[in-house]
């Protein structure tokens, strides 16, 4: 199986309710998320804890992306 059947078969709800528990994850006082890109905007997001939280934060999004511009695609077809 490749990669894009296996992102065909991911329900887009379970990746929408990812995005927004475990990518905005804690809500308060701001979203990890949201803090780490500001750091590496500043340049400041240099230990591999704060590096790994930006990924752990962030890959609900880029499966978002790639499930979005996988199914634009494939409506083109």
């Amino acid at each position: 199986m490749n990669i894009l059947a296996l992102l065909d078969q991911i329900p887009i709800g379970f990746v929408v309710l990812a995005c927004v528990t475990l990518g905005l994850a804690p809500f308060v006082p701001e979203p990890h998320l949201w803090e780490k890109l500001k750091m590496l905007g500043a340049g400041t997001l240099t230990k591999p804890i704060d590096i790994f939280d930006l990924f752990w934060h962030a890959w609900p999004w880029l499966l978002l992306i790639a499930k979005l511009a996988r199914m634009a695609l494939s409506r083109q077809a």
